[in-house]
């Protein structure tokens, strides 16, 4: 799959290609982490890329196949770095999988790599000492909002169709106006934080995700919602 296919798909789409077998899994993390390759040094917005090993069944779910990119904060992957932007944090390995994690995994992406985020994600601009800044993809010379800016710079760009963000005050919706993105918060308790936290900002910070559709939004938020053992508190499914 060229790039240039590949970017003209949102992650449902690529999912769809993937089910019919016009193209595989492989094939399109393949695209995904070259588009990175072509336009992280300019934007500045994927902090580490790794091999995947995630093999989803073609068309087990929606979003089999979709390559994806989580944040570095708010979730944590057993065997891989979780820094949290910040260099208090620089190297810290998490031991397990997130609940969010684990449903990511269920949902059938394929998870390369994390973006950057401003320190502990207190900032509405992503401009962390320990990586650097993020670029705005549509105008180099502005920021990109925080503290998803990674991922929102990383969307926009075209590296991945869909990225994981979280937001207690504006850090999903502020990266999704700044570059042009579709961002939702959902409610308080849809998505779990759990099992290593049962809140975060008073109740404030939920996980979600930036996308270029709303149905790409729309259909990882069904396949990543529900409660999980510990929850203080969660949102009434939709039927």
């Amino acid at each position: 799959m060229e790039v240039s296919e590949y970017v003209r798909h949102d992650a449902v789409g690529l999912a769809e290609l993937v089910a019919k077998g016009e193209v595989t899994p492989a094939e399109v993390e393949a695209a995904a982490r070259e588009a990175v390759r072509r336009v992280d040094p300019r934007i500045n917005s994927v902090v580490e890329t790794w091999p995947a090993d995630d093999r989803p069944a073609p068309g087990s779910t929606p979003l089999a196949g979709a390559p994806f990119l989580i944040k570095d904060f708010g979730v944590s992957m057993a065997g891989r770095r979780t820094e949290l932007g910040s260099r208090l944090a620089a190297g810290h390995v998490a031991r397990s999988d997130s609940y969010l994690m684990r449903r990511f995994r269920r949902a059938g992406l394929v998870t390369f790599g994390r973006t950057a985020t401003p320190e502990l994600a207190y900032s509405i601009t992503t401009e962390p000492v320990l990586y650097g800044p993020t670029r705005n993809p549509w105008d180099p010379g502005r920021g990109a909002g925080g503290s998803s800016g990674g991922a929102g710079a990383a969307v926009a760009a075209g590296a991945v169709p869909l990225a994981h963000a979280t937001d207690a005050a504006g850090s999903l919706r502020i990266p999704a106006a700044y570059n042009g993105l579709f961002g939702l918060k959902p409610t308080r308790g849809r998505v779990s934080l759990g099992p290593a936290l049962d809140e975060g900002f008073n109740g404030l910070a939920v996980q979600g995700s930036v996308s270029r559709t709303v149905r790409d939004s729309a259909t990882l938020l069904d396949l990543i919602r529900g409660p999980e053992p510990g929850d203080p508190y969660y949102a009434e499914q939709p039927s």
